[in-house]
């Protein structure tokens, strides 16, 4: 016969088997893996992804623990984000909408050319149309933010561009669909490269320049190799910020509700801001550097809008032959989205 003790201990050892003692399990640390593609030195670690995860160790008292890994690490291959999400390697994941091609048709239109000069106005206009348009991209996961950049410039080595002509035959390197259809369509040949390997294809001579914001002048160290700088801003490209959904829904709820007060429309407001101090960094750089800067004079922008048009015509017809249910709404919903949000 059992004694009461050992009635007692044998019946412990089943709630536990079962898994009722949830007081005992209340208070284990919950480990989180967040990856992104950037390294530490970049505004998007050291001002967004490295103090949204220390405020949410902050907010749980530290039952929460976030580990980060940047680009360079074997989780921060900027390829991989979405799949390492989605699969639950990481649990949540910072990536880029363009890279690999293909997999967003329907968010990709902010990236179309002349949709806005403000990373504010698109990130705003993206979160405002999400649920309308952009949310049935993203299954497995739950949107924790989308963002998008300043508009971008056009940075080259050797050669000076302040005219369509100046692009022909220069190999620039692109971040996205619409980003490359829109430099075939201006002249020049588009190359796809990740972010990491840049630096050095510029070292090598294997690309001529580069369409991006202000910012990796600085946080790639870039302004060291390129000479000239024209500020077309004449395209965005933009981001996401996801959590696994499964990963997500089996949190306490004090967690998540923890995650949600740090995210959504407690965060994308603040990526203008950001954007305007990293872009500001990568253009003091590229000066101290001895960078040129010219801006795309009135009318050469016009002459950039008439060639672009038939691209962006072109663009949109294309998204639909992928099964995207008119894109033409999307892109005219965004514009008036934009629109508004720029005149106040």
């Amino acid at each position: 016969m059992f004694t009461r003790r050992q009635a007692l201990k044998s019946g412990g050892a089943a709630a536990v088997a079962l898994g009722f003692p949830r007081v005992l399990r209340a208070q284990e640390t919950i480990e989180l893996k967040l990856s992104h593609f950037l390294p530490t030195g970049n505004g998007m670690h050291y001002d967004f992804m490295e103090p949204w995860a220390r405020d949410l160790e902050a907010r749980t008292d530290g039952r929460v623990k976030v580990t980060i890994f940047p680009g360079g690490t074997p989780l921060g291959n900027v390829a991989k984000q979405y799949d390492q999400v989605r699969a639950g390697v990481v649990d949540i994941a910072h990536g880029l909408h363009g890279i690999p091609s293909g997999r967003f048709p329907r968010t990709s239109v902010i990236d179309l050319p002349f949709m806005t000069e403000s990373a504010d106005a698109a990130t705003r206009a993206l979160w405002a149309l999400h649920d309308r348009f952009f949310a049935v991209e993203y299954p497995g996961v739950k949107v924790l933010a989308v963002h998008a950049h300043n508009g971008g410039l056009v940075h080259t080595r050797d050669r000076q561009v302040v005219a369509m002509e100046d692009l022909k035959g220069l190999r620039i390197r692109f971040p996205s669909a619409a980003t490359k259809m829109m430099l075939e369509y201006l002249g020049a040949v588009p190359v796809g490269l990740p972010p990491s390997q840049i630096y050095e294809s510029l070292q090598k001579g294997v690309i001529d320049g580069l369409v991006m914001p202000w910012d990796p002048m600085y946080s790639f160290k870039l302004a060291e190799l390129v000479d000239y700088h024209l500020d077309a801003r004449a395209y965005t490209v933009s981001f996401y910020f996801v959590m696994n959904q499964r990963r997500y829904e089996s949190l306490p709820e004090e967690v998540r509700a923890a995650i949600d007060s740090i995210s959504g429309d407690n965060l994308v407001p603040r990526f203008g801001a950001w954007w305007n101090a990293w872009d500001d960094l990568g253009k003091k750089a590229a000066l101290a550097d001895g960078g040129i800067v010219t801006r795309l004079s009135g009318a050469e922008r016009d002459r950039w809008r008439d060639t672009l048009g038939p691209m962006i015509d072109a663009y949109l017809a294309g998204l639909e032959e992928q099964g995207v249910e008119d894109p033409r709404a999307i892109y005219e919903a965004l514009r008036a989205e934009i629109d508004a949000l720029e005149k106040t």
